[in-house]
């Protein structure tokens, strides 16, 4: 089959921790040459555009921001369409709050304020903060995440704790889960990509190294899939996301 574009994941796909996974950039450099349109697709969020199409250059992998998207592109999307004027207490990184703040989001330091909760990746995470999501979401209406991965690769390939374990942490102590899960392969998710694209969905390659995640997303999308072993992948996930190729 014949496709006019990639959808292409990072983490464990095309670097592992810091570290650019062998051959990736000749075969990004292979797709461009022959026509296709390339699009990065993360569910980190702790990063804007900006900074990690100067991340991947570093790399050395040739790419500009505007052929980025990430959990956090999708959640401050989603938090301005539907709590515009919202108080949102963030737990996750300053990355993440800076890409709200852009989008116009009204952020507050405040427990006690929150009329949302969003739960995210933060490297500094500890018992403040697990307390102060017991407290926000004690009286907020509403309780987001950024996406659902619970562990990403580090430079060895070993996995290391992500935004979804920092939410069940929090829903955990809570006694609620969140109301809305981001990121691959949520349907706001979908909609961001395929509002992105130049082509139609079947006109595309989604390649990843998770089935629950960048499988799933590809198959709800209607494009075909790749899942590669350079990652996360281990054979299992749900039923209902199988890859069209394994490489």
């Amino acid at each position: 089959m014949d496709f006019r574009g990639v959808v292409v994941d990072l983490d464990g796909t095309v670097y592992q921790g810091n570290t650019l996974i062998p051959g990736v950039s000749d075969a990004i450099e292979r797709l461009r040459e022959q026509g296709l349109s390339v699009l990065f697709l993360t569910n980190n969020p702790t990063q804007t555009r900006e900074t990690y199409a100067e991340r991947l250059t570093t790399m050395g992998v040739r790419v500009g921001p505007e052929e980025l998207l990430s959990a956090g592109t999708v959640t401050a999307r989603y938090l301005a369409t539907n709590h515009a004027t919202d108080q949102v207490f963030v737990i996750g990184s300053s990355g993440l709050c800076e890409q709200l703040k852009d989008n116009n989001v009204k952020l507050t330091d405040e427990p006690d304020a929150a009329d949302v909760v969003v739960t995210s990746y933060d490297y500094s995470f500890g018992y403040e903060d697990l307390a102060n999501g017991l407290w926000a979401l004690d009286g907020a209406a509403s309780f987001v995440a950024t996406d659902p991965d619970i562990v990403y690769p580090n430079d060895d390939g070993r996995p290391m704790p992500g935004s979804g374990a920092i939410t069940n942490a929090v829903a955990g102590v809570a006694g609620r889960e969140p109301d809305v899960v981001l990121g691959k392969p949520a349907p706001e998710t979908i909609e961001v990509v395929l509002e992105t694209l130049e082509y139609q969905p079947e006109d595309y390659l989604v390649v990843g190294d998770k089935i629950d995640t960048d499988i799933a997303f590809g198959e709800r999308a209607g494009m075909t899939t790749a899942l590669v072993r350079s990652g996360l992948a281990n054979g299992t996930g749900p039923e209902t996301a199988s890859p069209h190729r394994i490489t």
